[in-house]
């Protein structure tokens, strides 16, 4: 499972938690969400814009 980092605000979205606030149950991988997906901290940083976070994250 991999994670994804907003960067404008460092939230992290990781793949194997989900984001069961926003809906998303855990084992949600990143490439199936939304595409109008924005961060849910900032709300400043859109799916596209998030940066895959390698193994040592």
């Amino acid at each position: 499972m991999a994670k994804f980092s907003c960067p404008d605000c460092e939230f992290v979205y990781d793949e194997a938690l989900g984001f069961e606030r926003e809906g998303y149950a855990s084992g949600t991988l990143f490439a199936d969400l939304p595409e109008d997906f924005a961060c849910p901290f900032c709300y400043v940083r859109d799916k596209d814009e998030f940066i895959a976070l390698d193994d040592s994250d």
